[in-house]
């Protein structure tokens, strides 16, 4: 049975058991802080569970994406290492809201997996809940004696609380649960040792495959449970393992589900799967990473350095690490998998197939990217373990009376060697690695392997946090040069980055108090501005040493943070106090207002009352934003489309998919069709409660990402021009928003860019200071008839004087250089050069030093500059001076800096320092006479 079938038969059962079939949610979530991806089947569900609001039917099932690689079901480190992990997978559930409990749910699991899958009823185990006394919570009696009716008593399993009571997270809708097991071992394992005994034990062929989750409690903030007001099922199978063992595999990337992107992978690494494990692990991370990356961006959630686009940004970039490193993709790869998984999945999940062009494009620009940083982080290894061998072997040659003769000989190749090295510097080429690999041979075999040099804990968490290197890719690399690394520095610096984002995120949320009766909050700010309001509950919330409350009122004019438009502010007043809100979102379809103080009086009556100015600041900026989408579409084409936005009440940032940078004149044709629209002063035709279908019909385009109902709330601006699913506040006609200005066009992501626009006050204040600041420029130029070309002349004279400066700069250098040379002084085996100089600038400064190591390979150059009135060190030593190893540029600057009150460093033959303290130049010379007349 492939795949496919699998999943329709599992909906199709439910179907006939009364349950609703829904569509999955996307992966990424909105308006749900405590989550930042789906990551089980009951998270679009989770207001039911919670009371907040009523599902479509009592009856629900379907097949959900969902995402595990961070926060409490973080599976991102097992991926590929074991073959049942996976970072994006399918759950199939079927939920009871309120309706049937344990005995249908169990009943109905047994049924399916036996009689229409055929799984051998004596390969499967149950678990129950056995009891936890930490929480006062009795052995599932129930569950125990419904699956009596169906499976022998030893195949039933007693579970602790780690296993058998499923909790969404640290607070929330939570209750005991009943999974089953399978068994997919050979029959001579199975002889050898009992499935039974296996069961939770972490064994790759005996597995959970569903879980049936008996909701009956909610987890308080402070630890406590509380019986929820109706008793529900929440049940998760895992599609993937289900099909490993339905299809009788022993790994679930030898199901249909993955072999079509491995055999794609294996043929283009040219290895085959199953030989090596080096290579199998990479085949499988590939093969997983690249469905998780590619239905998050089709959902919405392009990478990025923060929040759940980094998440994002970490899976691709492990998957890239992998095929590099064992697969030998030095090229972008990952994307080719796009169109592979896309036809796959198009009958089940249509929204990466519906934006197949965009999502490859984003994956080969993040590839691109990220290969060029991978090249980086590898140099970065080299540079640092050159140094790392420099360090040691200056150590090592210290105690220079200490060495045989055979040593001496012995430590010219690998002084050469280094030297060799230093000119390679960052660049990551064959060259310079193989100058390494030789240099850590004769190294290691100078001192019999007792000394090695170390990669800091330091550099090597630099390379995991900036460049995404693991530390088992550093540790493999250094391993190969004989080279050590600090794991406890790593660890270290591992736990303080932990520490630091503990501090930043640490949020601590109390339980909802309630004040009256608990009710549904209702939204009435599209026609109301203000409204007397009763608060209904509240609760504590202590985030960075601050504490603030969340109010709930029963019916609100405050709009809630939502599609981009921000969240209203203003007050609500009793009779006898005031309190601002400072905030208003929304979590999950509860809509909670922020304030830093609580009324005394919480029963009291309040006029909630919305600040007006900022309202309709912000309705300007939401309006022109859907006249900006059509304009877009118009110029650009019909692949534009909106894939974030931010609208207050300063400015509108819309992002949209779109390859290229906007050329000049396609920006002035958006801006003017915006304004020929405003102009027009359309009607803002605002429909409730439309069906989602009818308004697909109208031209409404439906965003991937979102998630809609089954009716929906549509905006036209002339239905010829704008439609839009849209639930913000807009303005009544579209000559309110005055005037529209692009202030700027960017790159936001790979195949994104970005407008930022400003409307109305704002627009007509910028107008009016570009045409005040052209005018200024005018009187400064005595009022050209020709500006242009007068700012055009004006720029080429001082391209011109510049030019003549360079020269004379240039003049200066040389000279100073000729009388630097005829000071130069023939000491102790090399021409010693210590002078004070002036110099217009800091290149000027080192071309001098590096014109002068040119002409003498004995230099010792110390020169104590005037830059510009600035104090600055350099130190230069020619190759003969170098190789002596009585000298190292880097230390002597180090200490000659201290005269000037600054720092510096560099390499062994040249170092520059700058300071505060220009009177410290003549001490300079001093000091660094006396560091050479000490040698």
């Amino acid at each position: 049975m492939d795949s496919a079938t699998i999943r329709k038969q599992f909906l199709a059962f439910f179907e006939g058991k009364s349950h609703l079939i829904v569509p999955s949610a996307p992966l990424v979530l909105k308006n749900d802080p405590t989550l930042l991806f789906t990551n089980s089947g009951m998270v679009q569900f989770k207001d039911y569970f919670l009371g907040h609001g009523t599902p479509k039917r009592k009856r629900i099932a379907d097949t959900q994406k969902c995402l595990r690689v961070s926060g409490k079901h973080n599976d991102l480190e097992e991926v590929g290492i074991d073959t049942y992990h996976h970072t994006m997978f399918e759950m199939l559930g079927n939920w009871s809201f309120g309706d049937y409990f344990k005995k249908e749910a169990i009943e109905w699991a047994w049924e399916l997996l036996t009689e229409v899958y055929k799984l051998p009823k004596d390969r499967l185990y149950v678990s129950v809940f056995g009891g936890d006394k930490g929480d006062n919570l009795p052995v599932d009696t129930d569950a125990i004696a419904y699956w009596k009716n169906i499976v022998a008593e030893d195949r039933i399993i007693h579970g602790k609380k780690k296993d058998n009571f499923w909790e969404m997270g640290e607070t929330g809708p939570c209750g005991p649960c009943s999974e089953i097991h399978i068994d997919l071992r050979s029959d001579e394992e199975v002889k050898k040792i009992s499935g039974k005994e296996l069961v939770n034990n972490d064994h790759p062929q005996v597995i959970e495959i569903w879980n049936l989750v008996f909701m009956e409690f909610n987890r308080k903030a402070d630890g406590s449970l509380e019986k929820l007001p109706a008793q529900h099922v929440d049940t998760g199978m895992g599609f993937e393992r289900l099909c490993m063992a339905i299809q009788g595999k022993t790994s679930n990337y030898d199901t249909d589900v993955f072999t079509p992107l491995i055999t794609f992978i294996t043929e283009n690494a040219r290895v085959q799967y199953g030989e090596d494990e080096k290579t199998d692990i990479a085949i499988r991370v590939l093969a997983d990473h690249i469905r998780a990356v590619a239905f998050a961006i089709a959902d919405g959630q392009l990478p990025s350095n923060t929040g759940a686009g980094y998440v994002i940004r970490r899976i691709l970039r492990r998957a890239v690490r992998y095929g590099y490193t064992f697969l030998n993709f030095k090229d972008p790869f990952l994307y080719k998998l796009v169109p592979i998984l896309a036809n796959q999945m198009k009958d089940v999940f249509p929204e990466l197939h519906a934006q197949l062009d965009y999502v490859t494009r984003v994956i080969q620009e993040e590839e691109i990217s990220f290969l060029r940083t991978l090249e980086k982080g590898l140099g970065l290894i080299q540079n640092e373990i050159g140094n790392s061998f420099a360090e040691n072997l200056k150590m090592f040659t210290s105690p220079l009376s200490k060495l045989t003769n055979e040593m001496v000989d012995q430590l010219a190749p690998l002084q050469e060697l280094t030297s060799k090295l230093a000119k390679f510097y960052i660049k990551q080429t064959q060259d310079s690695i193989n100058i390494m690999r030789e240099l850590s041979e004769k190294y290691f075999d100078l001192t019999k392997g007792k000394s090695s040099p170390v990669l800091s804990g330091e550099k090597v968490f630099e390379l995991y946090d900036t460049y995404g290197f693991p530390l088992d890719l550093t540790s493999l690399i250094a391993k190969e040069l004989n080279v050590g690394i600090d794991e406890k520095g790593f660890y270290s610096e591992m736990e303080k980055q932990k520490s630091r984002s503990k501090i930043d995120a640490s949020k601590e949320t109390g339980d909802w108090v309630l004040v009256g009766k608990d009710s549904k909050s209702e939204f009435i700010g599209y026609d109301n501005l203000e409204s007397e309001v009763k608060i209904i509950k509240y609760r504590r919330l202590k985030q960075k040493n601050k504490e603030l409350f969340q109010i709930v009122l029963d019916k609100t004019p405050f709009y809630a943070e939502s599609g981009g438009q921000i969240g209203d502010t203003g007050y609500i007043e009793s009779a006898n106090e005031k309190i601002f809100i400072t905030d208003t979102k929304k979590e999950n379809d509860l809509i909670v207002h922020f304030a830093d103080e609580l009324p005394e009086n919480l029963g009291a009556k309040f006029n909630a009352v919305v600040n007006k100015s900022k309202r309709r600041l912000t309705m300007n900026n939401h309006s022109v934003t859907h006249l900006l989408h059509a304009a877009l579409r118009e110029v650009l084409g019909k692949h534009v489309e909106q894939k974030g936005s931010l609208v207050n009440e300063k400015i509108t940032r819309f992002d949209f998919s779109h390859f290229a940078a906007m050329l000049p004149e396609e920006i002035q044709q958006v801006e003017d069709r915006v304004n020929a629209k405003i102009r027009e002063d359309i009607h803002a035709d605002i429909r409730q409660n439309v069906p989602l279908e009818e308004a697909k019909k109208l031209g409404a385009m439906a965003l991937f990402g979102e998630k809609y109902g089954d009716y929906v709330r549509v905006v036209t601006f002339d239905p010829t021009f704008s439609v839009e699913l849209c639930g913000g506040t807009h303005v009544a006609s579209s000559g309110n928003i005055g005037l529209f200005k692009i202030i700027s066009e960017s790159s936001v992501a790979a195949g994104v860019r970005r407008i930022e626009a400003i409307t109305a006050e704002t627009a007509e204040q910028y107008v009016r200071q570009e045409l005040t600041l052209l005018d200024e420029v005018r009187v400064m130029l005595k009022n050209p008839k020709d500006l242009i070309t007068s700012v055009k002349n004006l720029a080429d004279e001082k391209h011109a004087l510049e030019k003549k400066l360079e020269a004379i700069n240039q003049e200066h250098a040389n000279n100073l250089k000729d009388q630097l040379i005829t000071k130069a002084v023939h000491k102790n085996g090399s021409h010693l050069i210590i002078e004070k100089v002036s110099v217009p600038t800091a290149d000027a400064l080192k071309n001098i030093a590096y014109a002068l190591r040119n002409q003498f390979d004995d230099l010792l150059l110390v020169l104590a500059a005037d830059v510009d009135g600035k104090p600055q060190v350099t130190v230069m030593l020619g190759e003969k001076v170098l190789e002596t190893k009585k000298y190292h540029a880097g230390e002597m600057v180090k200490t000659l800096a201290k005269e000037i009150e600054g720092g510096g460093g560099g390499q062994p033959f040249f170092a520059t320092a700058g300071g505060k303290n220009i009177q410290g130049l003549d001490a300079v010379l001093v000091k660094a006479k006396q560091i050479i007349d000490a040698q």
